[in-house]
């Protein structure tokens, strides 16, 4: 067997509310909730397990998603929709923009927790022949 990611474990103010922001934003599905968890599904089978910690063990992470164009745009839509900060660096010197990076598109953001969150067309270095 293969070695795969199946799930790893988001840590949230709110596990409800990082969830449903997540879900909202991808389009994607609250797949399951069991003990303090709240999944949701990713196409690739690998769930974000979303707990409820105290907020001062919250440590930020950074969890970036290859996304199509077409889920890039609608979850651009959104961000904007919604009033979300959002960059287009990792730094956050370039506020209300995206990023052509590697001949794609890239955004920044943070979520109800304070992890920030990216979203990437196409993966660094660019698509490999």
């Amino acid at each position: 067997m293969s070695v795969e990611l199946n799930h790893t474990i988001v840590h949230a103010r709110d596990n409800r509310e990082s969830a449903q922001f997540f879900a909202d934003l991808l389009g994607l599905e609250i797949t399951a909730e069991w003990g303090p968890f709240i999944a949701v599904g990713l196409s690739n089978g690998v769930t974000l397990d979303f707990a409820t910690i105290p907020a001062e063990h919250i440590t930020m992470q950074h969890y970036a998603f290859l996304v199509s164009e077409e889920e890039f745009d609608a979850a651009y839509a959104r961000i904007c929709e919604r009033g979300i900060e959002h960059y287009a660096d990792p730094h956050r010197q370039q506020p209300g923009a995206i990023n052509h990076n590697d001949g794609g598109r890239g955004v920044y953001f943070m979520d109800p927790a304070g992890h920030a969150m990216e979203l990437i067309t196409v993966p660094y270095g660019g698509w490999s022949s």
